[in-house]
């Protein structure tokens, strides 16, 4: 299936269903597994910098990064639609945008993914002019999180939901063919989720409200211990067998000295 069928197919989903399926990956062996077990959507996401790297917030992350990653990624994911996050500051102008689009394209990418709503329309428009599929993101941005004082929930009043709406709109207008929700009650993501005709996919809105759910694998694997998103539901332990298995692992070494 080629990117324009697999967009199309996503899309499908907001009328056919089932719900959407995505997670988050960072190298080939994650891809691979998450490809293998059927997940509809792979983001080579800028949270990297927090869950990889050891950056403590995504406004850490270059274009460089994402290039790294996004080609290790692609090595694995042969089914799943692979979208890769254009990070802070590289998509400051139409002209930056496309050029850094181009190069997460060029490392594998199959789509792309922006932060934020109205403002960001004309560098949808850009881009899908040069045949690059987008996916958009309302809500909390992550990348404003220094601006914001903090990660905040988004649509707790009816101003606050209006402004959604209308960047959900915009995006929509603009060419994106889904749109991120991220950290917004719930009430407000299901009335989003009515008012655009592309499928919305949630994280932190809750179970059910949108057409989709994205998660980042970390959490649902339970790899990154020292914090866990209070939405996120953790499936595994996976820190934990690495640390029993490890420490199994250098007991045995110890016991193996030569006398």
């Amino acid at each position: 299936m080629d990117v324009t069928d697999k967009c199309a197919a996503l899309r499908a989903r907001k009328t056919e269903g089932p719900s959407i399926a995505a997670l988050t990956a960072w190298d080939y062996p994650t891809a691979r597994l998450l490809d293998e077990s059927g997940v509809d959507l792979i983001l080579v996401g800028d949270s990297l910098g927090m869950v990889v790297l050891g950056f403590p917030d995504t406004t850490y992350v270059t274009i460089e990064h994402m290039v790294h990653h996004i080609a290790a990624a692609a090595r694995g994911c042969q089914k799943a639609l692979l979208v890769g996050d254009l990070p802070i500051h590289s998509y400051d102008n139409d002209y930056a945008t496309v050029k850094n689009a181009c190069l997460l394209i060029e490392a594998g990418a199959e789509a792309v993914k922006l932060e934020g709503g109205v403002e960001q329309a004309g560098k949808v428009r850009a881009l899908t002019e040069e045949g690059i599929p987008v996916i958009g993101h309302v809500g909390m941005l992550p990348q404003s999180v220094r601006e914001e004082g903090g990660y905040l929930r988004k649509g707790r009043s009816a101003e606050e939901l209006s402004i959604l709406i209308e960047g959900a709109s915009a995006l929509e207008d603009a060419g994106c063919f889904a749109i991120v929700l991220e950290s917004v009650v719930e009430q407000s993501a299901r009335k989003i989720t009515k008012q655009v005709t592309v499928p919305t996919i949630g994280i932190g809105c809750g179970t059910g409200n949108c057409d989709g759910e994205i998660a980042v694998t970390s959490d649902v694997i339970g790899s990154y211990p020292w914090f866990v998103p209070p939405f996120a539901t953790s499936r595994a332990d996976v820190a934990g067998e690495i640390t029993k298995s490890v420490a199994a692992y250098v007991a045995a070494c110890q016991k193996s000295k030569p006398s």
